[in-house]
């Protein structure tokens, strides 16, 4: 019995063993030619993370999005970005003060941050 063969969420295309890649982003499988000796496309990057000492995958389409504007309905104070993701509090505050949590913070205090970080934060600690 073979492998399934798995497709590339950027080209669409059968991925080869040496050349796959899981994008921490998205989850999807992409290319990323891991030999040097063998030729490949790659479809996506990876790079060491400073602050984990570890790698990061991330494929094309993750890395290519397109610059939202934001509006103010996705500007979240501490208690919206809660009850956006059914978390407590404590525990968007305890991520945000750790650095691991895209976030400002106001003059009185107060924690604000972009509808998109605090459910991209929520999925890559699932």
């Amino acid at each position: 019995m073979s492998a399934p063969e798995i497709s590339c969420s950027v080209c669409g295309l059968t991925i080869a063993v040496h050349m796959f890649a899981t994008c921490d982003s998205c989850g999807k499988a992409y290319h990323l030619n891991q030999r040097t000796d063998l030729a490949g496309t790659d479809c996506g990057q990876v790079w060491i993370n400073e602050d984990h000492l570890g790698l990061e995958f991330a494929c094309d389409s993750c890395l290519n999005q397109p610059e939202v504007e934001a509006r103010l309905d996705d500007v979240l104070d501490l208690g919206e970005a809660a009850l956006a993701v059914g978390m407590t509090e404590d525990w968007i505050s305890g991520a945000a003060a750790a650095g691991e949590l895209r976030h400002r913070r106001t003059s009185s205090g107060v924690f604000l941050f972009e509808r998109r970080d605090v459910l991209a934060y929520v999925q890559g600690r699932k």
